[in-house]
C-alpha cells in the first residue's frame, strides 16, 4: 500500500505511517489546509473530514487562525503567520496559487509529496515538501522558496511548517527551558490563550530552551493518553509560536530566526527551510519519547549502531595546566579502568595558559608537546584507547595570532565595540574564507596527529551580529552561519570517515537533530553533579535519545553545587547514557580505582541496552521515593534498570517499582542475585528493590529472560 495517496472525489492526500494519518487539501482559494492528524485513517475515512473550513461567525474574525498548512501574511488572516514577505516595492502580500504537484516513491519505505505554488502577483514560487516512512511515525516537513523575478524579496518569516491539532477539551504544552549547567528542565504547562512564542535569539540552539514541544489535553501521562509533538532540525537562532485561538483552536509554527531578521532572496536564489518533524502517538510522552529515540537513532545519527566508547576527559584533571607527562600519566590510569577512548581538552594549543589567549591558533604549544600531539596520541593508541581533542573553531581570543592577522573574520558592527564574552569573540562562519580555513586547519590536525574524536565546543552566544561584506549580509549571517557550520563537519567527516564528533556549547547549549545529523554525541550539560543530572537528563530524553548523551563521573565536592554523593551513585546516573569519566585519577586511591573499574566493567555489560533499547522512565527523580530509568531490548528479552533514591523519609512507604515493556508470560532472571521474576508481577505489581539505607542510595538491575523449560534458583 502507498504511503501517500490522493483521493479522486476530494483532493484530499492522505500520508500513512505504521499507526498514524496526516491529511490535507487545496482549498477553493487555492490554500493548502490541514485536515486531521492522529490515528490511522482509511482513504474514505479521511474524505469525510475534508470539509471546507468554516466561515467566520462575524464580520471582525476574517479567516480561521488555525487550519492552513503554512498560514501566510495577507488579506484577512491575523493569526501569526508561517510566511511572511516583503517585495520590492515595499508591500507585503502572499496569495497562494497551485502549479503542481508530484510524489516520488523512488526510495523503498519512504515517500515525499511536494506541493507546487506560486504567488497570483509576483514571481515568486512556494513548495511544501512531507516525508513520511514506513518504519516511522514521524513526518518531516520542509518548504522551499524561490525568487524567479527580478528584484529580491525579503523573507521576514519562513517557518519550515506549521501543525494544526484536532479540538480538544483543553491545551498543554510541553517544553524545556534552562540555563548553563541547569538545562533541560522540563515544563508541562497550560496553554495560554493567545501566543506563547520559544524562541533563541543567541545564534545557536541555546541553553534556555529548546526547539521542540508537545501538546496534550492535560491527562497524558507517561504511559498513556495522546500527545502531538513537534521538532525543529536547525541548530541556529529559531522561533516556535505556540497558538490558543478565543474559540479553543490550537495550532504552531516554526522555523528559523527570530524577530528583527529577515532573509534576503536575491533574484534568482532559492531558500531551503529546515527540516520540521512531527509525531502523534496515543500511548502518552513516553511513547512520544520512544518513537523520537528510534527516529533519531534511524534517521538523523550516522552511527548509531555503534557502540560508543567510555571516555575520560581531562578537564577537571589538568585545566589548562597541559603537558605531555601529565597527560601520559592520567592515560595510563585511565586504561586501568577499562577507557577506550582519552579526551585532551582545552590547553593544548598555542598561548593558551587560560581563557584570554590562544584561542584560533589550532597547533600544539611547543614548550608542552615539543614533537607535537602526536608522540601522546601514539601512546594512548598503544594502551589500547583511542585519542580525542577539544577544539572551539568557531571562537577566537583576541589575544592571537590567528586575530592579529584577521581582524576582520569576527561578527562585528564597524565603528562599534566589539563585546568579549568569556574574553572570546565569535569567529564569521557565514564568510567562505573562513570557513574553508576552519576545515583546512581541523584537517589537518586530525591527519597529523591521529586523532578519532573531537569535541567540538562552542562557548559564547553571537553579539554585534554584523557582516558589512555581501548585500544583506548582517541578515544572511544567522542562516548562512549555520549553513556553513554544517558544511564543514560535513567535509570534515567525508574526509576522515573514522572520525566522531560530540557537539557542546558551554554544555547543552546546541543539541538538536540538525546537529545530531553531523556528530555523533552531545554534552549534555556542564553540571556534573550526580542529583542535578537526573533532572537534566529527564528533560533531555523527552525528545533525544541515551545514545547521544554524554555523563561523566566527577570528583566530589562537586564544583558547582558542593554536593558530595558517593561514587556509585555518580555512575549509576552517568550510565543512563554514554559513560564518561572526568575526575582527577592522580587523587582517587586504589580502593576508588578499583570501584571505578568494576563499574566501568558493569556498565560495558549492560550499555547495549542503554544505546540501543527502547527507554522507559518510571517515578520522579525529584520526589521522596525511588525513581528509575528502565531499558529494554527491541526484542523484549533483556532489559536493564537504573534505580535512584535521593534521601529516605521515615515512615514512608516502600512503593514497588513498577516496570514497563516486558513481554507478558515470561520470565526474567536478575543476572545480579540469580531471582527469577515473572514479567506480569514486574509490570503489574512492581519490584521491591532493596536500596541501601541513606542518602544516595542507586541500584542497577539486570535482567535475562529465562528460556522456556529452564531450571530456576529462586522464583518470584
Amino acid at each position: 500500500m502507498p504511503l501517500i495517496t490522493r483521493s479522486p472525489d476530494t483532493g484530499v492526500w492522505l500520508l500513512t505511517t505504521p499507526r498514524t494519518s496526516y491529511a490535507l487539501r487545496i482549498d477553493g482559494t487555492g490554500a493548502p489546509c490541514h485536515v486531521a492528524w492522529g490515528p490511522r485513517l482509511t482513504p474514505e475515512e479521511a474524505d469525510t473530514l475534508a470539509a471546507p473550513l468554516a466561515e467566520p461567525s462575524n464580520s471582525f474574525e476574517g479567516r480561521p487562525p488555525v487550519g492552513e498548512e503554512l498560514p501566510v501574511d495577507g488579506g484577512t488572516r491575523y493569526g501569526p503567520p508561517s510566511l511572511q514577505v516583503r517585495h520590492a516595492d515595499g508591500s507585503r502580500a502572499f496569495e497562494w496559487k497551485p502549479a503542481g504537484h508530484r510524489v516520488d516513491d523512488s526510495v523503498p519505505g519512504r515517500e515525499e509529496l511536494v506541493l507546487e505554488f506560486r504567488d497570483r502577483v509576483v514571481p515568486l514560487a512556494v513548495a511544501l515538501h512531507y516525508r513520511v516512512r514506513a518504519d516511522t511515525d514521524v513526518i518531516e516537513r520542509w518548504t522551499v522558496l524561490r525568487n524567479d523575478g527580478d528584484e529580491r524579496v525579503d523573507l521576514l518569516r519562513a517557518d519550515s511548517a506549521a501543525w494544526t491539532l484536532p479540538p480538544l477539551a483543553d491545551y498543554r504544552l510541553s517544553h524545556v527551558t534552562g540555563q548553563w549547567s541547569a538545562e533541560t528542565r522540563l515544563r508541562r504547562e497550560r496553554l495560554a490563550h493567545g501566543e506563547t512564542v520559544l524562541t533563541s535569539r543567541r545564534g545557536i540552539t541555546s541553553h534556555h530552551a529548546n526547539p521542540w514541544t508537545m501538546l496534550d489535553d492535560g491527562t497524558a501521562d507517561e504511559d498513556r493518553g495522546r500527545v502531538w509533538s513537534t521538532a525543529l532540525a536547525w541548530s541556529g537562532s529559531w522561533r516556535i509560536t505556540v497558538q490558543r485561538t478565543p474559540d479553543d483552536r490550537a495550532g504552531l509554527t516554526g522555523g528559523v530566526g527570530h524577530e528583527g531578521t529577515f532573509v534576503p532572496l536575491a533574484p534568482g536564489e532559492e531558500f531551503t527551510t529546515p527540516v520540521a518533524a512531527g509525531l502523534f502517538t496515543d500511548g502518552g510522552f513516553g511513547a512520544a519519547s520512544r518513537a523520537w529515540h528510534a527516529y533519531v537513532r534511524t534517521h538523523v545519527l550516522r552511527h548509531a549502531d555503534e557502540t560508543a566508547p567510555v571516555l575520560y576527559n581531562s578537564w577537571e584533571a589538568t585545566g589548562f595546566d597541559v603537558d605531555e607527562a601529565s597527560q601520559l600519566a592520567l592515560a595510563e590510569r585511565a586504561a586501568r579502568l577499562g577507557v577506550e577512548l582519552y579526551v585532551v581538552d582545552d590547553g593544548w594549543f598555542g598561548a593558551r595558559r587560560s581563557d584570554r589567549a590562544g584561542l584560533g591558533d589550532w597547533a600544539p604549544a611547543p614548550d608542552r608537546f615539543p614533537h607535537g600531539l602526536r608522540p601522546l596520541s601514539d601512546a594512548v593508541h598503544r594502551l589500547g584507547m583511542r585519542f580525542g581533542l577539544w577544539v572551539e573553531p568557531e571562537m577566537v581570543n583576541p589575544d592571537s595570532d590567528l586575530y592579529r592577522a584577521h581582524p576582520d573574520w569576527v561578527l562585528h558592527l564597524p565603528g562599534r565595540p566589539r563585546t568579549e564574552l568569556r574574553n572570546q569573540l565569535v569567529l564569521n562562519f557565514a564568510r567562505q574564507d573562513v570557513a574553508d580555513w576552519a576545515f583546512g586547519r581541523l584537517t589537518r590536525l586530525v591527519a597529523e596527529h591521529r586523532v578519532d574524536f573531537l569535541k567540538w565546543d562552542m562557548n559564547r552566544v553571537f553579539g554585534e551580529s554584523g557582516w558589512a561584506g555581501p548585500e544583506g549580509g548582517n541578515d544572511r549571517l544567522w542562516t548562512r552561519y549555520v549553513h556553513q557550520l554544517y558544511g564543514v563537519l560535513d567535509r570534515l567527516r567525508q574526509a576522515h570517515p573514522e572520525l566522531r564528533i560530540e557537539t557542546c556549547s558551554g554544555g547543552g547549549g546546541r543539541v538538536d537533530l540538525g546537529i545530531l545529523a553531523r556528530t555523533d554525541q552531545a554534552w549534555t550539560s556542564d553540571n556534573t553533579d550526580a542529583v542535578d543530572r537526573l533532572g537534566i537528563q529527564r528533560g533531555f530524553s523527552q525528545v533525544y535519545p541515551a545514545r547521544v548523551m554524554s555523563a561523566w563521573v566527577t570528583d566530589v565536592p562537586n564544583q558547582l553545587t558542593r554536593l558530595s554523593v558517593p561514587l556509585r551513585f555518580r555512575f549509576h546516573a552517568a550510565m543512563a547514557g554514554l559513560l564518561g569519566l572526568g575526575g582527577d585519577l592522580t587523587r582517587w586511591n586504589e580502593e576508588e580505582l578499583a570501584e571505578a573499574a568494576a563499574l566501568v566493567a558493569r556498565y560495558k555489560e549492560i550499555r547495549h541496552l542503554v544505546q540501543h533499547g527502547d527507554q522507559y522512565r518510571i517515578g520522579d527523580p525529584y520526589g521522596d521515593g525511588a525513581s528509575a530509568v528502565q531499558y529494554v531490548a527491541a526484542d523484549g528479552g533483556e532489559a536493564v534498570v537504573l534505580v535512584f533514591r535521593a534521601s529516605p523519609r521515615h515512615g514512608s512507604p516502600r512503593v514497588p517499582l513498577r516496570l514497563r515493556g516486558l513481554p507478558s508470560g515470561v520470565r526474567f532472571r536478575d543476572t545480579g542475585t540469580g531471582t527469577v521474576h515473572h514479567a506480569t508481577v514486574l509490570t503489574e505489581y512492581g519490584l521491591d528493590v532493596g536500596l541501601p539505607s541513606g542518602d544516595w542510595a542507586s541500584a542497577v538491575i539486570h535482567l535475562e529472560r529465562v528460556p522456556d523449560g529452564a531450571g530456576d534458583r529462586a522464583e518470584r
